[in-house]
């Protein structure tokens, strides 16, 4: 894992502030395909990053409608996880779900966002210090992650093209597609709703 995002922070598509990462704006990461967030992208599925990272094979791609070549499964199972990852995912998807109701009244304030914010990135920041995967899925879960870490971007105010609301709808279909690529028995990510 830690490879794989070193990759991605000297291709310039993530970012390193201490010991997180963060998704790079845009326009540093033009070379690798990345579009910016806007209000439709929110709702449809993001695979921005997909094309940032290196594509082995896009035979075995995932079927998924709309996923990029980087979401596939392990021939037609969700990949393995293991412990540190599960224990991350479960948090940050705890965390999301908590400040739904929130989110959708509209009384989401600025300092809930960017507590919510802080816990994503110390949980990806857990699952690249400890989560050990086979390379084909920890490929897979580098592209979910860098779909999760624009979200977050977004939620914590630093992008410009998205409101904070569709920061987090865009970390829920990142957590939607861990569900769909990743073994975690009782996960279940939080559903968006409209």
């Amino acid at each position: 894992m830690k490879a794989r995002f070193n990759h991605l922070l000297a291709a310039g598509v993530l970012t390193a502030v201490g010991p997180l990462v963060f998704a790079a704006p845009a326009a540093a990461a033009a070379d690798h395909a990345a579009e910016p967030m806007h209000a439709s992208a929110a709702h449809e599925p993001a695979d921005a990053h997909a094309g940032a990272a290196h594509s082995h094979s896009h035979a075995h791609s995932h079927a998924h409608d709309g996923d990029g070549p980087m979401l596939r499964l392990d021939d037609g199972r969700k990949w393995a996880t293991d412990e540190a990852l599960r224990a991350s995912m479960a948090r940050i998807g705890a965390a999301v779900e908590a400040t739904l109701p929130v989110v959708h009244a509209g009384r989401m304030n600025d300092s809930q966002y960017d507590a919510l914010g802080r816990e994503i990135d110390a949980q990806v920041a857990n699952i690249v210090q400890n989560c050990e995967l086979e390379p084909a899925a920890d490929e897979v879960l580098h592209a979910i992650l860098a779909t999760m870490l624009e979200g977050n971007e977004a939620l914590q105010g630093k992008h410009a093209r998205a409101s904070r609301s569709e920061g987090v709808v865009h970390v829920v279909r990142s957590l939607e597609q861990y569900a769909d690529h990743f073994e975690h028995p009782g996960f279940r990510a939080p559903k968006p709703g409209h």
